[in-house]
C-alpha cells in the first residue's frame, strides 16, 4: 500500500498541521439571497482567493443545500485559523463565522500526479 504525500502544495512547510474548518451563516446572512448575491460578496471572494493562493485553504467551498462551507486549511493551530478568517470582511459584517475546527490527517490526494516510475 501507498500513501500519496502530496496533499496541500501550498507555501506552508510540511509540518503545518492540516484542520477541517466549517463556516456556517451569521446573523447577517439574507437567506433570501444567494450566496453570490450577499453583500461584499467580491470583496469575501477576493479575500478567500488570497487565502487559496497562500497555501492557507487546500480547498474548500459551500456543501449540502450551501447553508455551510467547509474547507481543508493549512495552519500552526486554531488560533492561526479564527485570526486568518476573522479578517474575512464576511466575519466582520456578521455574514459567516466558524462552526467548527478539527484536526484532519489527509492521507490521499488524487489530484496530485502521480510520479511517473
Amino acid at each position: 500500500m501507498h500513501l500519496r504525500l502530496g496533499v496541500g502544495g501550498g507555501q506552508y512547510a510540511p509540518a503545518m498541521a492540516t484542520f477541517a474548518v466549517k463556516l456556517v451563516h451569521g446573523p447577517g446572512w439574507d437567506p433570501s439571497r444567494q450566496i453570490r448575491d450577499q453583500d461584499a460578496w467580491d470583496q469575501h471572494a477576493a479575500f478567500m482567493d488570497g487565502l487559496a493562493d497562500h497555501g492557507f485553504v487546500i480547498l474548500g467551498g459551500p456543501v449540502g443545500d450551501g447553508g455551510q462551507t467547509l474547507h481543508a486549511v493549512e495552519a500552526t493551530d486554531e488560533n492561526e485559523i479564527k485570526a486568518r478568517l476573522g479578517e474575512d470582511p464576511w466575519a466582520s459584517a456578521g455574514l459567516l463565522r466558524i462552526g467548527t475546527i478539527e484536526r484532519w490527517a489527509l492521507w490521499l490526494d488524487g489530484r496530485q500526479p502521480t510520479p511517473a516510475h
